[in-house]
């Protein structure tokens, strides 16, 4: 009788998850507030706790409003390929605030806290573009869609630059053009970190004899190729991207990622200048450094109050209310948004792609022209298969006579092994043709 009692508990979670989260909530204020005060008064309550302070007020702000976002997706979880991107991104909030605020009572390991913040940032843009991938193929084919629009040109200051072909190339380039972001910004992290280990990062310094400009130059452009991927991307799809409101979606991520980046640089660049150092009247550059970092960390905690109220109106729960609600599990909603093997599988692929390339220039191969229809994650394959699906490009000179598999974008594999056709998948080659008969008597 007591089992059937917790399970029936369990199984309306529903009902009283909302409300025993907002206890909880309550409860840990109610512990927090009075000792951060404490704290405060005990340490003389000098300028650096008043910054404290405050900014903590606005992270306790903040959170609830994440977390209720969050959590009301959760218990309308209708659309798991859409609202499991958007639960990742609303996790941005809580992160980034309750990171700003740990660095900036603990600056001397700030760091450590940026580098977390910052591969999350990366993971968010890879979730934003998922995302909106996912709503557009939703129903139709995106390649075959784009295909059959006018040609969306580049955009300054890249206008001079050739075109990229309408459909299944131009998805191709905006997709692995927003994922380098997502290699290039954890990787700059890991060096960064090892060189501050190792003394030479210099932090706020502008020299050429130390890591922390180079860095910058990196984090630049990578950031710039995939907000330009995003943005032109925005540009070819505009009309089907018009019922979700994706102006602010665009703006939030925009505002997250890209503004606290460029703050930071700003920030760097005062430092270097010796601003910081005049307005605050201090020489010593230990100081100076802190001070820098205490002042990025505090204008994000107010910043992350500001996108909490953003998120709740542009990632809104209420278009997946229904009341045909699936009765899903409260576990197996939650644990649906941190199953990464997405990420995994586009990563793979990127890195699979950018090899390709890179070897087919070395070799001085000619380009190649990426076929529609094909699923890029189901292409991620390294043994041989049946030739059940077509290959996914062509090239420009005419093939060799071997038999053909399935392989990532760019890559040509010149010994596979035939198998037999499925019928849910066209080949692309079409062997009915009597010369090709003549030609491989495999066939």
């Amino acid at each position: 009788m007591c089992s059937s009692s917790v399970l029936s508990f369990f199984s309306q979670w529903r009902l009283w998850i909302r409300p025993f989260l907002i206890a909880l909530y309550f409860i840990l204020v109610i512990i927090l507030v009075p000792l951060l005060i404490l704290h405060s008064i005990n340490n003389g309550f000098t300028k650096s706790d008043q910054g404290s302070l405050v900014a903590g007020g606005f992270v306790l702000m903040a959170l609830p409003i994440s977390i209720w976002q969050i959590t009301q997706h959760i218990v309308h979880y209708t659309k798991p390929s859409l609202q499991k991107h958007i639960i990742r991104v609303l996790w941005m909030v809580p992160i980034y605030a309750l990171n700003a605020w740990i660095g900036l009572e603990f600056p001397e390991q700030s760091i450590y806290m940026d580098s977390l913040r910052e591969c999350y940032e990366a993971y968010a843009i890879y979730n934003f573009m998922k995302y909106l991938l996912n709503y557009l193929n939703e129903g139709q084919e995106l390649e075959a869609v784009l295909e059959t629009k006018p040609q969306v040109y580049h955009i300054f200051p890249l206008c001079c630059l050739t075109p990229w072909e309408m459909g299944s190339e131009f998805v191709h380039n905006c997709k692995h053009g927003i994922l380098q972001y997502t290699l290039v910004r954890p990787l700059t992290t890991v060096i960064s970190m090892i060189c501050e280990l190792c003394g030479v990062y210099g932090e706020s310094d502008f020299s050429s004899n130390v890591a922390f400009p180079y860095m910058i130059a990196v984090n630049n452009l990578s950031q710039f190729v995939a907000m330009y991927c995003l943005v032109l991307f925005y540009k070819a799809n505009r009309e089907e991207l018009k019922p979700m409101k994706p102006i602010g979606k665009f703006l939030c991520i925009k505002a997250v990622v890209f503004f606290s980046f460029f703050q930071g640089v700003i920030i760097n660049i005062l430092v270097y200048c010796g601003v910081i150092s005049t307005i605050f009247d201090i020489s010593d550059k230990d100081k100076i450094k802190v001070i820098s970092s205490k002042l990025q960390d505090f204008l994000i905690c107010i910043e992350m109050f500001l996108a909490a109220i953003a998120h709740h109106y542009s990632f809104s729960y209420k278009p997946y209310v229904s009341p045909f609600d699936p009765d899903r599990s409260c576990l197996g909603s939650f644990l649906a948004m941190w199953d990464v093997s997405d990420v995994k599988r586009d990563i793979t692929e990127h890195l699979g792609v950018v090899g390709s390339s890179f070897s087919r220039r070395l070799r001085g191969k000619s380009m190649y022209h990426m076929t529609r229809g094909c699923d890029e994650s189901s292409r991620l394959v390294s043994e041989p298969v049946p030739s059940s699906s077509a290959p996914n490009l062509t090239v420009d000179t005419e093939p060799p006579q071997v038999d053909i598999r399935s392989t990532t974008y760019g890559s040509i594999e010149n010994t596979v092994t035939t198998g037999s056709m499925n019928s849910e998948t066209e080949p692309l080659i079409d062997y009915s043709d009597d010369s090709h008969r003549k030609q491989d008597p495999k066939v």
